[in-house]
């Protein structure tokens, strides 16, 4: 966002009325006056409508009932004031004046009158805002800020409600500064009905379902795949349902043999045990990349090494962790975004700071804390195995200037 867009979200200031008040007394059009403050039409109208002198007629002869016109279009519509015009000292009719240094002090005093709401002195509010604002604009959400910061001593619905008021406005913090405000525009699906592959008989999500009535024990991980580029490249991911941790592989090409290989690679570097404990039981979708199911099933040596199932067509529902936590991945990686620069050192770093993130479902634990609960004593290896490690909470960052900091 450059220098003029960002001027959109500011507040006039003193120098801004001054040309407000200038372009008035040169017959400007409140467009061209927008145009130069780098605002709109409509702000511009409103700034001056809100801020004028009202002086009453000169001569009571003019009155609105008595046939003599009142109406003066430099007055009533472009520029809105009378400031600057040549028949000003001569004029009967009501003049409306436009003051800069009035319009700002009548501004300072509205702000002072909002916030005396607020139970903040300006002391506190930096104090907060020091705090809050470096880690907003590494995309951290409010719930993560206070997870990790109670010294805020703020719930997060007054925050929100400070922030929407404008209270840390004056420290930079505005409402579009917070990750739930960016919203991306949701393209509707094109789904394509697939031929039915045989190699899904025996593997479809009923029978995965008859499997964890059997084996309720078994931790599913949910297999995704996420690209930004129809030609690639690819981001394959991993959920481990247990404790949320996701990890991804990155692929120039979407092939059933390059998704295997991710799998092959993790049963060489992690115990028998582990790899059947985190992989044992995999859940995906039927993408073409997906459907050889015995490639998966069995390894090299064609010894059976995990139970491989799919969702029906269209259902993507049935394996909701992995889609949900996807949105993780698009706050770093939003759709657009050129991933072909991107390596796999980037990817693993990635979702080092996703797995660092506390969520409100594991009752504000990160997903790697929740693994070293359950994985205690392999907990070192899988760190290592999918290059992952602990961060400190402000260290999070959320967006794609993370791959600036490398």
């Amino acid at each position: 966002m450059n220098k003029k867009q960002k001027r959109y979200y500011t507040h006039l200031t003193i120098e801004d009325r001054f040309v407000i008040q200038t372009g008035i007394e040169n017959e400007a059009k409140k467009c061209n006056i927008a145009k130069m403050l780098g605002k709109e039409a409509s702000t511009i109208a409103k700034e001056i409508r809100s801020h004028l002198i009202i002086k009453p007629r000169k001569s009571y002869s003019i009155k609105p009932n008595n046939g003599i016109d009142d109406k003066c279009i430099r007055r009533d519509r472009t520029p809105g004031a009378c400031n600057g015009c040549d028949n000003l000292s001569k004029c009967k009719k009501e003049r409306r004046l436009y003051d800069a240094n009035k319009a700002q002090k009548e501004y300072e005093y509205m702000l002072i009158d909002s916030r005396s709401g607020i139970n903040m002195t300006t002391k506190e509010r930096r104090r907060v805002a020091n705090i809050i604002k470096p880690l907003i604009e590494q995309r951290q959400s409010i719930e993560h800020i206070l997870m990790n910061h109670p010294e805020v001593g703020l719930c997060a619905k007054t925050l929100y409600s400070y922030i929407e008021a404008g209270v840390f406005h004056d420290f930079g913090i505005i409402n579009l500064s917070l990750k739930e405000k960016v919203q991306r525009k949701y393209k509707n699906p094109k789904y394509k009905k697939r031929k039915e592959p045989v190699s899904y008989e025996g593997h479809k999500y009923d029978d995965y379902l008859a499997f964890k009535e059997e084996y309720e024990e078994k931790m599913t991980t949910e297999m995704d795949t996420l690209y930004n580029n129809h030609s690639g490249p690819y981001l394959q991911t991993f959920q481990f349902t247990d404790c949320k941790v996701m990890i991804g592989k990155l692929y120039q090409e979407k092939t059933n043999e390059n998704m295997v290989a991710t799998i092959d690679e993790y049963e060489e570097i992690l115990s028998n045990e582990v790899f059947k404990k985190l992989f044992g039981l995999l859940l995906t979708d039927r993408g073409s990349e997906f459907q050889n199911s015995q490639l998966f099933e069995q390894n090299k040596k064609g010894k059976h090494r995990l139970n491989i199932f799919y969702c029906d067509p269209m259902c993507s529902h049935q394996k909701p962790h992995v889609e949900n936590n996807h949105n993780y991945v698009r706050d770093i990686l939003p759709n657009g975004y050129p991933m072909e620069h991107l390596t796999q050192d980037d990817i693993d770093l990635m979702f080092t700071h996703i797995n660092n993130t506390p969520r409100r479902s594991l009752h504000g634990k990160t997903p790697l804390q929740i693994m070293k609960f359950f994985y205690t004593e392999d907990y070192e290896d899988i760190l290592k195995a999918f290059n992952l490690k602990e961060l400190e909470p402000d260290e999070v960052t959320l967006s794609s200037l993370l791959f600036k900091k490398k």
